[in-house]
């Protein structure tokens, strides 16, 4: 026979579709448990004693007893053995507020209401929202009527261009960091077309806030490119280098910081140091599309996966000394380097998938470009004319 324990499990599966069917004007009351334990005839007559303890603890908990919560429903069964029995059948909650009590929901009850209210008269596009995220409502952990000031600043100003501490919203500073996630699930609802980076969990990147912004550090190769006052060595903000067309026909990224430092004049070419930041930086800033793309990374199983990465943005991208014939001649600074999963990488041509195949055979697979010698390198580079 069920316990009064177990009935009060099952119905806390209940909370979530009852608060659904509030929202939605449903009626979820009254509503039954009918699986409460079937007597069987030897139940009768082998443990009689035990089930009508188990009967009296049933009632002890029941509507009929304290006031509020199931009622016990019977039903007349016959035994061959023992004949009639009068046994309870199932359990049923009559009212909402026989559910609320027995469960002890009745508080967040009361500020579920108080939330949905407030939430649909200022934000009735949420009502969908709501339906999926009811719980979020039930809690006294959430100021909502702070969360709505920022949802309406960003419905009328969907793309700030401040700092998060700039906004003229009544919060302390803290709020938005402190709700984000919150704040990010209600925004993507009320201004899908105003998200900047669907793949971005920072708020102020994702949202057009101002940001501590990634640099990029760059050196101009050719001096008649140099910017004021023969500046040549500069690190800028990742917008700033996205909307400026540098005036170049040449981009060269290098991994390694030495090697992007010693770089030599090179005409109508500018370099970027390529571990001060990630990669996919890049993959939208369009005007790098018109410019030849080269890139000089170690010659190992990372180096070729960032190439194949860069490759997937810039199908132009060229490869500097990561051929076989580099690799060989200074095979003997090679080490032991990490090994990549991927066993094929699409993006690589004949010449480097076949060096990136004898990399991954071999044990001494990683050789740094910082060990290659100078003078080989500024050969290279003026051999390939770049």
């Amino acid at each position: 026979m069920i316990t009064p324990a177990e009935i009060r499990e099952q119905a806390l599966k209940w909370w979530k579709p009852f608060l659904v069917s509030y929202i939605n004007n449903e009626a979820f009351f009254p509503k039954q448990i009918d699986r409460i334990g079937k007597v069987k005839p030897g139940d009768i007559t082998g443990r009689f004693d035990l089930l009508q303890d188990e009967i009296k603890e049933l009632y002890a908990h029941s509507k009929s007893i304290v006031g509020t919560g199931y009622i016990v429903k019977t039903i007349d069964k016959n035994f061959r053995r023992s004949g009639s029995h009068q046994l309870p059948d199932v359990v049923e909650f009559e009212t909402a507020e026989d559910y609320l009590v027995f469960v002890g929901k009745r508080r967040e009850w009361v500020k579920f209401q108080e939330n949905y209210k407030l939430l649909v008269d200022y934000l009735p596009k949420l009502k969908e929202w709501i339906s999926n995220n009811v719980l979020l409502l039930c809690t006294s952990n959430i100021e909502w009527k702070d969360i709505i000031k920022v949802c309406i600043y960003f419905i009328e100003t969907p793309r700030p261009n401040l700092y998060i501490r700039q906004l003229p919203v009544q919060i302390h500073t803290k709020f938005i960091e402190e709700n984000s996630s919150v704040l990010q699930s209600l925004l993507d609802n009320l201004i899908p077309n105003h998200i900047r980076n669907i793949e971005q969990n920072k708020f102020a990147e994702r949202y057009f806030l101002k940001h501590d912004e990634p640099l990029i550090r760059i050196r101009i190769l050719d001096d008649t490119l140099a910017v004021y006052k023969n500046i040549t060595d500069l690190s800028i903000r990742l917008s700033d280098f996205e909307k400026n067309d540098w005036p170049c026909s040449r981009m060269l990224i290098t991994e390694n910081k030495m090697n992007f430092l010693t770089l030599p004049s090179i005409s109508e070419t500018i370099a970027i140091w390529g571990s001060g930041f990630k990669v996919s930086y890049l993959k939208d800033i369009s005007w790098l599309k018109q410019k030849a793309i080269y890139y000089w990374g170690d010659i190992d199983e990372h180096g070729f996966q960032i190439l194949h990465q860069l490759r997937s943005y810039f199908p132009h991208t060229r490869s500097l000394m990561m051929d076989k014939e580099t690799f060989e001649i200074h095979e003997g600074f090679a080490v032991r380097g990490e090994q990549n999963k991927a066993e094929k990488l699409s993006f690589l041509d004949a010449h480097e998938t076949e060096l990136y195949n004898l990399l991954k055979s071999r044990e001494r697979n990683r050789l740094e470009q910082e060990k290659i010698p100078q003078p080989y390198i500024e050969a290279r580079l003026k051999a390939t004319s770049i």
